[in-house]
């Protein structure tokens, strides 16, 4: 009778530990392992719902800095986004090409040119920067590390204006890889959320990167 007990106990203890390893399995990371590194980022942004937008101003922002040598931000990425470019003493372009990728447009004037936020300053206050101090949200402003800044054309620029991926998408579906890609790097370094909308539409968006 003992022996029989015994086995019992053991047998118990037996389906306890592989019961154990059944629920961490369940439990962990829902991505897959083949994810890409942007899917992986999007799975761990944080979903919520916009913050009023009350006391927003892009003032909140300040842009456009000086980065040395005599240029600020905006001057820096015309230069950065082009080719040929050429400037005068102010660091001003006098002359260069541009194509916009969200339209594929062909620039030859930097004065047709916008300096598209990726993510737009307005839906940063929504999604999280209303909490941030005015030195954070001007270093935001002005990321020339992360994925954050473009050369665009102006058209482009001003139809996206704040919207996110679930509200507007560029024309250049062939860019949408790439958008959604910097989207989800730019919210992920600065912690910013999603809303449930402009998860998925993200998520449609990478899923046109080549595999």
């Amino acid at each position: 009778m003992r022996a029989s007990r015994w086995v019992l106990t053991l047998a118990g203890v037996v389906v306890l530990v592989i019961a154990a390893f059944v629920v961490k399995d369940i439990s962990g990371p829902t991505t897959a392992s083949g994810s890409s590194p942007a899917q992986v980022q999007l799975a761990e942004l944080p979903i919520g719902t916009w913050h009023p937008m009350a006391g927003y101003s892009r003032d909140r922002f300040k842009h456009w800095v000086t980065q040395g040598n005599g240029c600020d931000t905006r001057e820096v990425v015309i230069a950065r986004d082009g080719k040929g470019v050429r400037k005068d003493a102010s660091c001003r372009a006098t002359s260069g090409h541009w194509t916009s990728p969200y339209d594929n447009k062909e620039i030859n004037k930097a004065s047709d040119l916008d300096i598209d936020h990726m993510v737009p300053l307005a839906d940063a206050w929504r999604t999280g920067a209303d909490k941030w101090t005015d030195e954070r949200r001007s270093q935001f402003a002005n990321d020339l590390t992360a994925p954050q800044l473009l050369a665009v054309s102006a058209s482009s620029n001003r139809g996206k204006g704040d919207q996110d991926p679930a509200s507007w998408k560029p024309a250049n579906q062939a860019f949408w890889c790439t958008y959604a890609t910097n989207w989800v790097i730019v919210k992920h370094s600065y912690q910013l959320f999603v809303t449930t909308a402009e998860h998925d539409a993200l998520a449609n968006m990478l899923a046109t990167c080549p595999s």
